[in-house]
């Protein structure tokens, strides 16, 4: 985690870590000695909040609790905790690195005291967050019920030179979105039942989790469900209690919520051709509410239809794009006569997302100083990022990004299992082209979704803090502050298959079915060979995740049922809902069709039952109503009745199977390498070409070449297997070449609701076959050549052209 690798407890733990040259320690309790911890007496009411919960962290920890005593001057032996110009730090050094920096912050040990500043409010309150991390207390103590272990010392240990840190990116925040199933019926029925909504108390909970994760932006929830945030009295004064920053989505401009507050027979059309005056009187009345308050926002510009469709009243693409630009003229001009101030002095974004993206391709100007925000394909997938000239905008560029989705070809709503290492390519691609200014990560209902939401803002915090090699690591360390270090090798294994095998199919898409329109469900293209092992694969991780169960402390059973039982389980019995589904249409053995039938319909009721848990038993009834199996009422999470399928399946043989980093020689170029991502594609090691910079290669284009062997003259089909990444001009091309035979070259970018393209996303995976008749006997050399940057290549097969393809390609 957050550098977790830095991870204390106590001295007994450290062992001969401890010895290290390069770190200091500072005792914080002792047996007869608690440290205390002083303040300025002007410090801001957050800072002074967040010193509390330190303070409380500690009595969690120790059952001591340090005491808070405000000061002007550094005297006594303590833990001094401020902004950098708090009295006490007057004339430290501390000051002059932290003047006029954005949420920097610096942690160090000067003699027998503890030094905490930031450059400003936020800066200095994740200055404490991090020190409570580094003492073991999970960002996660409340929202996912990580009690602390009883320590009866603590020492807080740190580089000898200190810690002075600062966010990579400028805007880190969450979407709450797609809230029916979980946050809102939650919070209405059970956690805050006098706002019968999602009001202040729920919010001032989601606050305190995005401090701690050094997170300051939020896009609030704003499903039909759920009332606008400006509606319910106490939301925005609770963001601005804890100084975070309010937007709003794509389809929500000037941070009104349309679908709760534009009434058309109040306001008439949502359409500006027509209706001109009341939208402007509609987004005037909000900002001059914003006016006489004190929050923080970015205004997202721009015009789309009430919900998450294309704006009213336009005729064409032409007639679009000049209604658009001149939206944002109008709003801009509101902006700076509503705040006196000069339009770049006024935060503001621009999400180009699904038909708005279209607009902007074909032309559409937005003002340089507006931060353009870039969707993802709402399945993980950048659709596009800044090129070289847009990297020189003032306003620079950012990612909305979904790791949760309500839409075509399929939600997935109910768990949440984005591959990490599609999350850390992305990301990380996108800032190496520009995106640094704002990171927004739809995180649905938050649960199940907290390991995904933590590493990405993780990324947005630090997008050095994790290597091309260093997923596993981090996910070890994030198991041993939520659990134990004890399992953290073996519970690591767990989590990477489960994220592999979703990467395949995930669990919402194991009933082949689509939505929007809904189709039923229907038999999937695994074989029956694949669907045993798939199987297998599942009841290993259950087996496992029971094995590791008697290791995880007392204190932490709820937690480890929130953040391992409940994902891994439900997955997998959804998996053997739908595989044994389909084994019992591909036996005419009676008996074995209702063996498989009956364990279809016992996978079912144990998803019922993890659920019921979840919402009835777990940690006391906290979390009732929070998770629903079955979101959308979508086919998928039907019980599966007899299947009125049949389906013959067939044993193909003679099949090669090769994983991409198996390559026996690569051809670089001097600027670009090929390496491998761990924990990325369904291979685990996907590669790519270093670094992501977008580059196209005019003459010398960099290759892989692998070799296989045919024992069998015959006609033979080589498939090529790719990450369904995109290209800015959807130009993506890859050549293949077999032996010395001519290259022949595959366009690989789908367009968004392409059927190719939804076929990609369902399964993670833009694939490529060529066929090849009358290969010889013998030794083979397939050599894979790519035409730029951003191209990931998972995985290779080849077969016979008669057999067909397979719905898997294994990792031996």
């Amino acid at each position: 985690m957050k550098k977790i690798t830095t991870l204390i407890l106590t001295i007994s733990t450290l062992g001969s870590y401890c010895q290290s040259k390069d770190r200091v320690e500072f005792s914080i309790v002792e047996a007869n000695k608690t440290t205390s911890i002083y303040i300025d007496k002007n410090t801001d009411p957050l800072i002074v909040w967040a010193v509390n919960e330190l303070a409380d962290d500690v009595k969690d920890l120790t059952g001591k609790r340090p005491e808070i005593i405000e000061t002007n001057t550094i005297s006594k032996n303590g833990i001094y905790i401020g902004q950098a110009s708090s009295d006490f730090f007057k004339s430290k050094t501390i000051r002059k690195e932290l003047f006029n920096q954005w949420e920097r912050f610096s942690i160090k040990k000067e003699k027998d005291n503890l030094l905490i500043a930031g450059s400003d409010v936020r800066g200095t309150v994740y200055a404490i967050f991090e020190m409570t991390e580094r003492l073991g207390v999970s960002p996660w103590k409340w929202w996912a019920d990580v009690h602390s272990i009883k320590k009866e010392n603590l020492t807080f240990q740190l580089p000898r030179k200190g810690i002075n840190t600062a966010p990579s990116v400028q805007y880190r925040g969450i979407f709450l979105n797609d809230e029916d199933w979980g946050l809102q019926p939650w919070a209405a029925k059970t956690f805050e039942k006098e706002a019968g909504d999602i009001g202040p108390k729920t919010y001032e909970k989601i606050f305190q989790l995005l401090l701690r994760l050094k997170a300051n932006m939020i896009w609030p929830a704003m499903h039909p469900s759920t009332k606008g945030f400006f509606t319910i009295s106490g939301n925005k004064e609770m963001a601005q209690k804890y100084h975070i920053v309010i937007g709003s989505s794509h389809a929500e401009p000037m941070l009104r919520n349309n679908v709760d507050e534009w009434k058309p027979k109040i306001h008439g059309d949502y359409n500006y051709f027509t209706n001109k005056t009341q939208v402007d009187k509609y987004w005037q009345d909000r900002l001059d509410e914003l006016k006489l308050g004190q929050n923080e926002t970015i205004m997202t510009l721009g015009m789309r239809g009430v919900h998450d469709s294309k704006m009213e009243g336009a005729k064409d693409l032409k007639e679009s794009i000049a209604m658009v630009e001149k939206i944002i003229v109008n709003q801009r001009e509101m902006l700076s006569n509503t705040f006196k101030k000069p339009l770049a002095a006024i935060p503001q974004a621009f999400v180009p997302y699904k038909e708005v993206l279209e607009l902007y391709d074909n032309g559409l100007k937005i003002p340089e100083d507006i931060t353009l925000v870039w969707p993802d394909d709402n399945y993980g997938y950048i659709r596009r990022l800044s090129n070289l000239e847009e990297q020189k905008r003032s306003g620079g560029s950012g990612v909305y990004y979904h790791i949760s989705y309500w839409g075509r070809p399929h939600d997935y709503l109910w768990l949440s299992t984005t591959q990490p290492g599609l999350i850390w390519y992305e990301m990380t691609k996108a800032y190496e082209n520009g995106a640094k200014k704002m990171w927004i990560v739809n995180v649905g209902d938050i649960k199940p979704a907290e390991y995904d939401m933590e590493l990405f803002l993780d990324l947005a915090w630090n997008i050095s803090s994790i290597k091309s090699d260093g997923l596993n690591g981090y996910l070890k360390k994030w198991i041993s502050r939520e659990f134990t270090p004890e399992i953290a090798t073996e519970l690591s294994v767990v989590f990477e298959e489960y994220y592999r095998l979703a990467s395949l199919r995930k669990p919402e898409y194991m009933g082949w079915s689509q939505t929007e329109p809904t189709t039923p469900i229907q038999l999937s293209d695994f074989s029956a060979e694949e669907s045993l092992n798939r199987i297998k694969a599942y009841d290993n991780l259950i087996q496992k995740v029971d094995s590791l169960d008697a290791f995880v402390p007392n204190q932490r059973k709820d937690a480890w049922f929130q953040l391992v039982v409940y994902p891994v389980k439900g997955s997998a019995y959804m998996n053997h809902k739908f595989l044994y589904w389909n084994l019992s249409a591909t036996t005419s053995d009676e008996k074995l069709k209702k063996q498989y039938e009956l364990l279809a319909s016992e996978s079912y009721q144990k998803i019922k039952d993890l659920t019921d848990f979840y919402n009835i038993k777990l940690s006391d009834g906290k979390w009732n109503h929070m998770m629903s199996m079955h979101p959308r009422n979508l086919p998928v999470f039907d019980s599966v009745k007899k299947n009125p399928f049949s389906k013959e399946t067939s044993i193909k043989t003679d099949r090669i199977y090769i994983q991409a980093n198996q390559f026996n020689a690569k051809e670089d170029t001097k600027e670009y390498q090929w390496k491998a991502i761990n924990g990325l594609g369904y291979s685990n090691n996907a590669i790519t070409l270093f670094p992501f910079h977008q580059h196209i290669f005019k003459n010398k284009k960099p290759s892989v070449s692998y070799e296989f062997e045919i024992k069998e003259s015959d006609n033979y089909t080589v498939e090529v297997r790719l990450m369904p990444t995109h290209a800015n001009n959807f130009d993506h091309e890859i050549g293949i070449q077999i032996d010395k035979n001519a290259i022949q070259y595959f366009k690989i970018n789908t367009k968004d609701r392409e059927k190719a393209w939804k076929e990609n996303v369902l399964r993670n995976s833009a694939i490529v076959k060529l066929p090849v008749a009358n290969v010889s006997k013998g030794k083979h050399t397939v050599t894979i050549e790519v035409n730029q940057t951003g191209i990931v290549l998972d995985q290779l097969a080849v077969y016979k052209t008669a057999e067909g393809s397979s719905y898997e390609i294994p990792v031996k």
